[in-house]
C-alpha cells in the first residue's frame, strides 16, 4: 500500500495530468511537478530537469514517485540529441536515484519506441533495438534504472504506446472537418494501437500500490493504421469516405521510428496481475467519438 504522497514527475503532461486527477479521486496525496513558474504551488512544486537535479528539494512525505518527464517528440529528440537526452536521461536517473536512495518505489514511464517495430506484441524481456534519438534515450534511462533494480532497488518500468484521451484534439478536428464535407488527410504508414488514459493512470496506481520491479507494458491488442482510424470514423459519422486523403508519413519528412509497423506490446502481465487489458483498437476510437462529438 501506498504511505505517504505520490510525486509525479512532469505533471504538465496529459498522461500526468489525468493520473494525478485519478490518483486524487481514489484517495491519495499528490505532488505533481511543473515548469510552469504561473502554476507553482504546495503541490506543484517546480522542477526543471534539464537543471541539475542533485539540490532539488524533494518534497516531505513523499512515499513513492512516478516518472511521466519527458521531451517526447521524436522530431525534438533528433535536432537536438544532447538537450533532449539531459531530460530524458541524465536528470530523469539522477532524481530517481536520489529517490531510491532512500527507498523509495520509482515507476518509470517508457516506451515502445525502444524497439524497432519489426514485429507484434513484443515480450518485454526483449533486448531493446530503437531506431530513434528518443528510443534511444529512453532505453539508456531504462538500462541504468535495470543496474538498480539488480542491484535490488524497488524500481520498476512501464512501457507505453499511443495513449489517448477524451476530447483527443486530431479526432475533434476530423469529425468537423468530415462532418462539413471537408476533406481529411490520414498516414497509411503510421501505426497505433490507442490505451486510454484511464487505463494507463490505474496501472500506474496498481504498480506503485504494489510495488513490484521489473518492466511492465500496456498497449492495444493489434496496430490499426491512421488512415484505417479515419475510415472506421466516416463510417461512424456519416460522412462520404472519399474525403479520406491517405498520404506517407515518410514522405511527410517525420523521423525515424515514425512508421514503425507495429508498436504492440505484449501486455499480459499486466493483465494477469491486475485484470488490467486494453480493448481493440477500434473499440477505443468509438469511445473517444463519444467524447468529440
Amino acid at each position: 500500500m501506498i504511505s505517504g504522497t505520490i510525486l509525479i514527475v512532469g505533471g504538465d503532461s496529459e498522461i500526468a495530468a489525468a493520473t494525478a486527477a485519478h490518483l486524487g479521486r481514489r484517495g491519495f496525496d499528490v505532488a505533481a511537478t511543473t515548469r510552469r513558474k504561473a502554476q507553482v504551488a504546495k503541490s506543484r512544486p517546480f522542477l526543471d530537469l534539464s537543471e541539475p537535479v542533485e539540490d532539488w528539494p524533494i518534497p516531505d512525505g513523499v512515499g513513492a514517485a512516478c516518472f511521466c518527464a519527458a521531451i517526447a517528440r521524436l522530431a525534438d529528440c533528433a535536432r537536438d540529441p544532447e538537450g533532449s537526452a539531459r531530460v530524458n536521461v541524465g536528470g530523469t536517473v539522477a532524481l530517481a536515484d536520489r529517490l531510491l536512495a532512500r527507498g523509495l518505489p520509482v515507476l518509470f514511464l517508457s516506451t515502445d519506441k525502444v524497439f524497432d517495430g519489426s514485429i507484434p506484441l513484443v515480450p518485454a524481456e526483449t533486448p531493446p533495438c530503437p531506431v530513434s534519438e528518443y528510443g534511444r534515450q529512453k532505453a539508456a534511462a531504462e538500462a541504468m534504472l535495470g543496474e538498480r533494480v539488480r542491484a535490488g532497488a524497488p524500481a520498476a518500468i512501464l512501457r507505453l504506446a499511443k495513449v489517448v484521451s477524451p476530447g483527443m484534439d486530431l479526432l475533434r478536428q476530423w469529425i468537423a472537418n468530415l462532418s462539413a464535407g471537408k476533406p481529411i488527410r490520414a498516414f497509411d504508414d503510421m501505426m497505433m494501437a490507442p490505451t486510454p488514459v484511464a487505463l494507463v493512470a490505474t496501472a500506474v496506481e496498481r504498480l506503485l500500490a504494489e510495488p513490484i520491479a521489473g518492466i511492465f507494458q500496456l498497449t492495444g491488442p493489434r496496430d490499426v493504421a491512421y488512415s484505417e482510424f479515419a475510415r472506421h470514423l466516416a463510417r461512424r459519422v456519416g460522412a462520404d469516405p472519399a474525403l479520406i486523403e491517405t498520404v506517407s508519413a515518410y514522405s511527410a519528412g517525420l523521423p525515424p521510428g515514425s512508421t514503425a509497423p507495429h508498436t504492440t506490446l505484449d501486455s499480459s502481465a499486466l493483465h494477469k496481475r491486475f485484470a488490467i487489458e486494453v480493448p481493440d483498437a477500434l473499440a477505443v476510437i468509438d469511445e473517444l467519438i463519444e467524447t468529440c462529438r
